[in-house]
């Protein structure tokens, strides 16, 4: 089999079989097909697209690449959730003690922030004592006594997408429906659920600004998930402005604390019971959606999901503080009075990173005092000269060099929006 001929037959629009799929999956990874071939290919993936079946097996090789959690050893449903990335997402930190509690295991891997997106495992190391990284034996130790644990992504799952993703990302083909799905799925596929919702994120701050092209990707990852035997399910999300009221690590892992005594706000709570709702629906067929999210709110305002993310921080070796040391604060007020039109999350972002509580590049360290609170978010009425958001930052240098980006984010007018959407859809196959 010569892969120049693979290269040739994508490029003309056919589909590849399934032996030719393993063939450029393994030759790659293993080094016997070189970058610039692997590119050519990258990029007729990019122009022609692949069928479902293509991006199956594509999804599937990549997910056998490497290694595959078992986690048969643990009794009970385990259920897995992933986001495409965002500001201000600290969902995992609330859903995960929650489906715990409601009896379901969850061995949740996550990834350290990069750009304007935080990461999971960064605003957990800003609890004292944290531990991010458990060998395999300590992560089915802990999941099965304590019913979650949630660390960092292991090096040797899918090397095949790690590999791939990397000159993705140099040749100008990440944003390809097929190779996204596959990359998100292989890695979910490899990490042992068997119930996955994804939280597909839309707007500015996310990676997919378009609702129609955040749409196709979800719906291909739930048929792909779905295909591979992996319980699927999607949420579409608006990530216009950022999630919460929150932006930095200790900032977020406090919001997400008071989200699980029942105080957060709202638009988190509101998604985290949105994504529950997916991973439970099949286990009450003849409940209605309302039924379910009384039932998922009242376990979160009973605080028994608080309780349960406090033994997951205890059994990896954290310690809450009663309160997060958090750097100097700084106001950004109004210039004029009337109604918040948008928040602009990419700026929040983008300002919350250059205060150093994010990436540039993945071997930076980042700073867990520094972040965003915002007071202020789309459709709230403000007053001149009200404080809009709060910058922690390190010192006033730091302060003035991303005040332009948040002053920039806000956008206030004399009137409110008509309207104002979290979730988009929700695409949750039922059982025939």
């Amino acid at each position: 089999m010569k892969f120049s001929d693979l290269i040739i037959k994508k490029r003309d629009g056919q589909e590849l079989t399934a032996d030719e799929i393993k063939y450029m999956v393994q030759g790659y990874t293993n080094g016997v097909i070189p970058d610039y071939q692997m590119a050519a290919m990258a990029m007729a993936i990019y122009f022609q697209g692949m069928t479902n079946s293509e991006t199956v097996e594509l999804t599937n090789t990549m997910a056998q690449s490497g290694k595959i959690l078992k986690l048969d050893s643990i009794k009970g449903v385990k259920v897995d959730k992933h986001s495409t990335g965002g500001v201000g997402d600290k969902v995992t930190l609330v859903l995960i003690p929650l489906m715990a509690v409601m009896g379901y295991r969850v061995a949740k891997m996550s990834g350290r922030g990069l750009g304007h997106t935080g990461g999971t495992i960064d605003k957990l190391e800003s609890i004292p004592g944290y531990r991010g990284e458990l060998s395999f034996k300590e992560l089915l130790a802990q999941v099965e006594k304590v019913g979650a644990a949630i660390v960092a992504q292991t090096e040797d799952l899918t090397p095949a997408d790690k590999k791939l993703y990397s000159l993705r990302d140099t040749t100008g083909t990440v944003e390809s429906i097929p190779l996204i799905a596959s990359s998100i799925m292989s890695k979910k596929i490899a990490a042992g659920a068997e119930r996955l919702v994804l939280d597909v994120k839309v707007g500015r701050g996310a990676f997919m600004k378009e609702l129609e092209m955040a749409k196709n990707l979800a719906r291909t990852m739930v048929q792909i998930g779905n295909g591979t035997g992996l319980k699927t399910s999607a949420i579409l999300s608006n990530m216009d402005e950022p999630l919460g009221h929150t932006v930095g690590n200790s900032l977020e892992v406090q919001e997400a604390i008071d989200t699980l005594k029942g105080q957060g706000p709202l638009d988190l709570r509101e998604l985290v019971i949105e994504l529950a709702i997916a991973l439970i629906a099949c286990d009450y067929p003849k409940h209605s959606r309302e039924h379910l999210q009384k039932k998922v709110a009242a376990i979160i305002d009973s605080g028994q999901a608080l309780g349960k993310f406090q033994e997951i921080v205890n059994a990896q070796g954290g310690k809450i503080p009663d309160n997060f040391q958090l750097a100097i604060p700084y106001s950004v007020v109004a210039q004029n009075e009337g109604f918040v039109q948008e928040v602009d999350a990419l700026k929040i972002g983008k300002a919350v990173m250059h205060l150093g509580a994010g990436r540039r590049k993945i071997e930076d360290n980042i700073l867990h005092d520094v972040g965003i609170y915002l007071h202020k978010k789309t459709n709230d009425p403000v007053e001149k000269d009200e404080p809009l958001a709060t910058i922690y930052a390190r010192n006033k240098k730091d302060f003035a060099d991303v005040r332009f980006l948040v002053d920039k984010a806000y956008r206030i007018s004399s009137e409110p929006l008509a309207s104002k959407t979290l979730i988009y859809e929700s695409i949750i196959p039922r059982d025939e």
